[in-house]
């Protein structure tokens, strides 16, 4: 697969993510990613989705790795208990998308020189890797020239 996307939607990139697991899984042949220029965001989340040692960079390829944010306002109108309900629900979902982000992240350092935590320290101020740095750190098997 060739990957070059500034990014995305993090919910399609999921399912897509899942389908390379699947067919990771279930097809009995190697899978590999060549990412290409840009590998920004939900990008990424495709990228983790391949084994380590299956991701390849371009020379000038760059990865962007932040956490996942969200443009959205909560409005509160009623009953004070239907409020409270209005907002654990929010609290859910960003618990739970938060859990899936994490997971993603782990996927993504497996094999390499970076914890989950180090890797989530970094996404937490956009963190750009050129493919020299990703390199070095593993999260990739070898740059293409």
């Amino acid at each position: 697969m060739e990957l070059n996307t500034e990014g995305g939607d993090a919910d399609i990139a999921r399912r897509m993510a899942m389908e390379i697991r699947l067919f990771r899984r279930h097809a009995g042949r190697d899978a590999y990613c060549v990412g290409k220029t840009n590998v920004y965001s939900a990008g990424v989340t495709v990228l983790a989705a391949f084994s380590r040692e299956k991701r390849l960079l371009t020379e000038d390829a760059v990865l962007l790795i932040h956490e996942r944010r969200l443009d959205q306002a909560v409005h509160l109108c009623g009953p004070i208990k239907a409020s409270i309900q209005i907002i654990r629900e929010q609290l859910s979902m960003l618990e739970t998308a938060h859990k899936l982000e994490m997971e993603g992240f782990r996927e993504f350092v497996e094999g390499s020189n970076l914890s989950v935590e180090e890797l989530y320290e970094r996404a937490m101020s956009n963190c750009y890797l050129h493919a020299k740095e990703a390199l070095e750190l593993r999260l990739i098997a070898e740059i293409l020239k």
